[in-house]
């Protein structure tokens, strides 16, 4: 997909979180309504309850209402940018509810390590992401068991790498080449034929 094609896709998105910057609350509505039940679902996995998570993401969408003034509006991929800021929230709340979290969270603590500042916006959007799915679902279920163990840990389990060493009784360094080891396979797994 070239980058005309993306910005196509994310257009509708873009203009949204453009009028949500406004004060225009329909715009957030509508961003709400088209990826409340996806955020959802992420959120629910990291978390594991359903009161929580939809704690968690009515907090995503206040920092969106709030802070829509921190995406870069030089790029146009507005779905990386929701659904890391969820991802981010989410495994925070996760470390905070675990007491592992060892920083207060205030304005400072959201601005630098919930809301996305470092992504590749030239990845695909919503609609491209819901098609690509299936193909990640395979991916994943190609990688070794002690692979997606690593990223379940990691990723959805707010570990890191220190608490999974720790966990798995494994050096610091093990982890990180685990890791590393892992996501190189699923991307070669996303990017290959047999997928």
């Amino acid at each position: 997909m070239g980058l005309a094609q993306l910005n196509k896709i994310n257009s509708n998105d873009y203009e949204l979180l453009q009028r949500v910057l406004k004060r225009d609350s329909k715009a957030l509505e509508a961003l709400y309504d088209k990826y409340s039940p996806l955020l959802f679902t992420l959120i629910k996995r990291i978390v594991k309850d359903d009161k929580l998570a939809e704690e968690v993401l009515a907090d995503v969408f206040v920092i969106i209402w709030q802070k829509t003034n921190f995406y870069n509006f030089d790029y146009k991929n507005v779905f990386s940018w929701i659904v890391l800021l969820t991802k981010n929230k989410a495994v925070d709340t996760l470390r905070r509810q675990n007491g592992t979290a060892k920083t207060d969270y205030d304005d400072d603590y959201e601005n630098t390590f919930i809301i996305p500042t470092i992504y590749d916006y030239n990845e695909f959007g919503f609609d491209e992401a819901l098609k690509k799915s299936e193909q990640l679902k395979s991916a994943i279920s190609k990688l070794t068991e002690a692979q997606r163990y690593v990223l379940q840990l990691a990723f959805f389990e707010g570990m890191t790498q220190s608490q999974i060493a720790a966990k798995l009784k494994i050096p610091l360094p093990t982890v990180k080449s685990k890791i590393k080891v892992a996501l190189n396979s699923l991307k070669e797994k996303m990017n290959s034929e047999e997928v």
